[in-house]
């Protein structure tokens, strides 16, 4: 048996059938909109007249005798709405709007703006609408001292009904209105150099250009096993074999991981690979294009994440990996062999797993030790090259190779090579990682034949970058978590349909 709805909605339910009654359908097919709440308010000059049709929703009422005040509600903001009886028509103040409307109700008004005694910019109805009966009441929004309270406030109610939390919060609205502008500001500074955007499958044969777990589906037709794509590294570098100077992808990539505060198994890339570039000059392209983007949204370089104030203001520390590691934990890692590396990791009280090679164990101490005071954006450079199996050599630092990754309050934003092109080192890595895969690392990659026969035709020397853009948003929108930044992040199943 499905849930009985509440009270309040068996109210708004009586009232849609007396509306029908009435002859009033409850969702019309159409209005004519010529004006928003924002520019209303912007535009309104007491000597000229000004005549709108507005539509939203209605947020709150005060009722009084003869006329009545209400909010409405539209995609730019609130609008304070006068309505009076002897300006419609012959009850339909008193028996539609004072019984049959109710809070969370769509309407179009048609009317003529003025300012109250108090100030207020205000439209004046002429012609009220009924656009959409809502048959569930909105939580109640109250303010106190400046801050929002909602009837319902856990989160897990507002990541599961997004709907609900756009409607009663503004401000959540804005952070992914500021997110869509991130990422417009992004594309147009990608796009303003020339570089091709371009689409990679998200179902592939193999996954490769990151360690990461996949999900795993089968095509019934091909009858065979394919996975969601957890990077889309190797097919952009493809195209850079053949023959593009700057390819990029805005994209969604699925890593099947655990969920954190930072972490959804459905999360959005931006992959960018620039041929006859190097991982310095990318260093200097994510600086410009993350001053530019902090900007755009902000006005400045520096911005509010958390409860301090950062600067995306060139130019950033680069600080080497195993430098900041001995800062932090008083260990130099460099030319450790496995055994010695666990060793150390073991006394940090770090958490292994058996088939962790050197690389993962290098990562796992600096990620429990260093990545807590990359607070002001920094680039850490120069990795092993074991955590780094399709970066190039180091030119001058053995055993290390060309890579590097931002951080910003305390977590990776984005990570960066010089591409590896050499075919038979290349082969080597990967071969070494399906020895991983094999041991028991699901994190290792796949042996990816085709990739390599690719580059056996030559790549040119490749810089390859990926930004994490749900991060960046988390930073640039000043949110505690991802799920503050997807519209619609994963949840558990609900326990029972409400």
């Amino acid at each position: 048996m499905g849930r009985q709805p509440s009270d309040q909605e068996r109210v708004r339910r009586d009232a849609r059938t007396a509306l029908l009654v009435r002859g009033i359908s409850p969702y019309p097919c159409k209005f004519d909109v010529d004006a928003y709440a924002a520019d209303i308010r912007r535009r309104y000059n007491a000597d000229v007249e000004m005549h709108v049709s507005v539509a939203g929703r209605i947020m709150t009422r005060r009722i009084m005798g003869k006329a009545s005040f209400f909010d409405l509600r539209d995609a730019s903001g609130d609008i304070q709405v006068y309505i009076r009886r002897d300006d419609l028509p012959e009850g339909f103040y008193n028996e539609v709007f004072k019984r049959l409307l109710h809070i969370g109700d769509i309407v179009g008004v048609v009317g003529k703006v003025f300012r109250t005694r108090m100030g207020e910019v205000t439209v004046h109805a002429e012609r009220l609408d009924l656009l959409s009966k809502a048959l569930r009441p909105l939580p109640i929004v109250k303010e106190q001292g400046g801050a929002v309270y909602d009837e319902v406030t856990e989160k897990e109610f507002r990541y599961r009904q997004r709907y609900v939390d756009l409607a009663v919060n503004p401000d959540v609205r804005s952070a992914f209105a500021q997110r869509a502008k991130m990422i417009t500001s992004i594309r147009s500074f990608l796009d303003g150099r020339g570089y091709v955007e371009v689409e990679t499958p998200a179902l592939q044969p193999l996954y490769g250009g990151a360690a990461a777990r996949p999900f795993t589906t089968h095509h019934n037709a091909l009858d065979m096993k394919l996975y969601l794509r957890i990077a889309d590294e190797l097919y952009l570098k493809r195209l850079i074999v053949g023959g593009f100077d700057g390819v990029y992808e805005i994209a969604k990539d699925f890593r099947n991981e655990g969920l954190s505060r930072f972490h959804n198994p459905e999360f959005t890339m931006l992959e960018l690979y620039v041929a006859y570039k190097d991982y310095e000059w990318m260093m200097d392209l994510v600086e410009e294009l993350l001053e530019i983007v902090a900007n755009e949204l902000h006005g400045q370089t520096t911005i509010p994440v958390g409860g301090q104030m950062i600067s995306f203001e060139r130019p950033w520390p680069r600080i080497p990996m195993f430098e900041a590691i001995e800062k932090y934990t008083g260990f130099d890692l460099r030319g450790k062999n496995r055994d010695a590396l666990a060793a150390i990791a073991s006394e940090l009280d770090v958490e292994l797993h058996p088939a962790m090679g050197s690389g993962k164990i290098i990562d796992e101490i600096f990620e429990d030790f260093v990545e807590e005071h990359l607070i002001e954006p920094t680039f850490i450079v120069d990795y092993p090259k074991e955590l780094s199996p399709l970066a190039k050599h180091h030119r001058s630092k053995q055993g290390l190779v060309e890579r590097f990754e931002a951080f910003c309050n305390g977590k990776e934003l984005c990570n960066a090579f010089s591409e590896l092109n050499d075919p038979l080192d290349q082969r080597a890595r990967l071969e070494e990682q399906h020895r991983l895969l094999e041991g028991g690392d699901s994190e290792a990659m796949q042996l990816d034949e085709d990739y390599l026969r690719a580059l056996e035709y030559g790549m040119p020397p490749t810089a390859g970058l990926g930004v994490g853009i749900d991060r960046l948003a988390m930073i640039m929108t000043n949110q505690e978590s991802i799920r503050d930044v997807i519209l619609f992040p994963l949840l558990r199943p609900e326990k029972e349909s409400s």
